[in-house]
């Protein structure tokens, strides 16, 4: 519920919230879902050690603590370490939750664990990358019949309607106009003529304006047909290797009348589940859905169409995804997404491919 070994602040109380959520409202969803480590107490009894890779403010650690866990490590790669002590002091937990600072890489624990508790998801589920360490401490310091909490994730594709696209075009073509007067001004008072930059400058502003996927937190009825699972993850068995390139051919219907497809949202659930040997007293799922009452402080990540395309009811969309860590910084992501249409009538529409950056 914290950092990474590379530092990544990820989760509510080490900072990562917020962005046009209602705190009150992010915190309560958060809370609930991840309080179920209290009342755990026959899973944790007095016997079970347990580890929280990346423990921020140290709230899950001492959850773990209270709920009978003999002995917690609690890793953070950051400063916040300092925090997280006091709090466990203050919670008269010192003697059950020792707070280590230091990336998991490089940590040495004393003994294996039982228990593996970790707030790590990004946005999208896999923005940020730090995923890899809590692998990298499932496979040094796991148990064999130990479990994990998430113990499996699932991300979730579906086609939208958003006026986010006309917005976002008309960023763009603003910049590009500015551009232009730019040109005009810089030849006619200085007598240099720059318009062999026009290109790259165009490039540059598509990216940022048209390509770059935006974070909101959409309205169900923005949701204009079926959604679908593009990647499950099976958290004690999955491998870096599994989350580098994820790639998935999906179909989606559309359920609204006559709409705009203006692009596509991604989302994430996480479930808690424990394992077939140890599995969790009350199966709990952390959903990132877009929601009318519940928003998160992760939304949801859209992907935008320029322009839209009209769409009706019981319109057939193939769609074909990939997303890939970006070569610049392995923490973000570069998305293909290709979409064929066939509508209702019969008609199949000319296939199209888009890039995008989740940055």
């Amino acid at each position: 519920m914290g950092s990474s070994a590379n530092g990544v602040a990820n989760g509510v109380a080490a900072g990562s919230g917020g962005r046009g959520v209602d705190k009150g409202v992010d915190y309560a969803n958060y809370f609930c879902t991840y309080s179920f480590l209290y009342h755990q107490k026959e899973m944790l009894c007095d016997r079970k050690t347990v580890l929280d890779v990346g423990t921020g403010s140290g709230i899950l650690a001492i959850w773990a603590g209270q709920a009978g866990a003999r002995k917690v490590y609690a890793v953070e790669a950051t400063k916040m370490s300092e925090h997280a002590r006091e709090l466990v002091k203050a919670n008269n937990l010192q003697n059950v939750v020792e707070v280590i600072e230091g990336s998991i890489e490089d940590v040495n624990l004393p003994e294996k664990v039982d228990v593996i508790i970790s707030e790590w998801m990004g946005y999208f589920l896999l923005r940020e990358s730090m995923f890899d360490s809590v692998i990298f401490a499932r496979d040094r310091w796991l148990k064999p019949t130990g479990v994990m909490y998430p113990s499996n994730a699932r991300m979730w594709l579906a086609p939208i309607r958003s006026r986010l696209a006309d917005h976002k075009m008309s960023d763009y073509e603003g910049s590009m106009g500015g551009w232009c007067s730019f040109l005009d001004e810089t030849k006619a008072h200085y007598g240099v003529d720059m318009s062999v930059l026009t290109k790259p400058y165009s490039e540059e502003q598509k990216k940022y304006y048209l390509q770059t996927s935006l974070w909101n937190n959409l309205h169900p009825n923005q949701v204009i047909g079926t959604a679908a699972i593009i990647k499950e993850i099976d958290c004690l068995t999955v491998t870096v290797n599994d989350i580098l390139n994820v790639r998935a051919s999906i179909s989606s219907s559309i359920s609204a009348e006559e709409t705009r497809l203006c692009g596509f949202a991604g989302w994430f659930d996480v479930q808690f589940r424990g394992s077939k040997e140890n599995p969790a007293q009350q199966e709990i799922e952390l959903t990132t859905a877009p929601s009318e009452n519940h928003s998160t402080h992760w939304g949801q990540q859209v992907f935008l169409l320029h322009p839209p395309i009209c769409v009706g009811e019981r319109d057939n969309l193939n769609i074909n995804f990939s997303m890939v860590r970006s070569k610049e910084n392995h923490r973000l992501m570069e998305v293909e997404l290709g979409c064929e249409i066939r509508k209702s009538s019969g008609t199949l529409l000319p296939p199209m491919v888009n890039k995008f950056y989740i940055e």
